[in-house]
């Protein structure tokens, strides 16, 4: 069964850092871009960064740029999202998510079949 686990979030001070976890399981995440979105209360699901098959092109929104990294194991199926100088907008709901056939990096949350159930991300003094 494919599936997503998340892992990292917690409450951090403004400025510090983060790393987030995406241990995927039933599939080899080697062969297929990943993807972090995030969602803040009340706010629509939003592209966070993107991570193709090699690593080597990845992909940032605006937002985050500069800020956070986005990285891949392909041996132990993991990815991760290095995230740091974080700020309050950052609080959110971080998920990781795959597409269903294609491997390539999307910004749009309608590309993306696979999701895991995600975790919080707290910015606060």
């Amino acid at each position: 069964q494919l599936q997503f686990v998340e892992s990292g979030g917690r409450l951090v001070q403004p400025g510090g850092s983060l790393r987030l976890s995406c241990a995927a399981s039933g599939f080899t995440l080697g062969t297929y871009a990943l993807a972090w979105f995030r969602q803040a209360s009340g706010k629509e699901r939003e592209w966070v960064a993107c991570i193709e098959i090699t690593g080597n092109s990845p992909e940032y929104a605006d937002s985050v740029k500069g800020r956070f990294t986005i990285t891949r194991d392909n041996a132990n199926n993991v990815a991760y999202l290095q995230m740091n100088r974080l700020e309050a907008g950052d609080t959110a709901r971080y998920f990781c998510a795959r597409r269903r056939y294609v491997s390539a990096c999307s910004n749009s949350s309608i590309d993306y079949r696979y999701w895991g159930q995600g975790t919080q991300v707290t910015v606060s003094s």
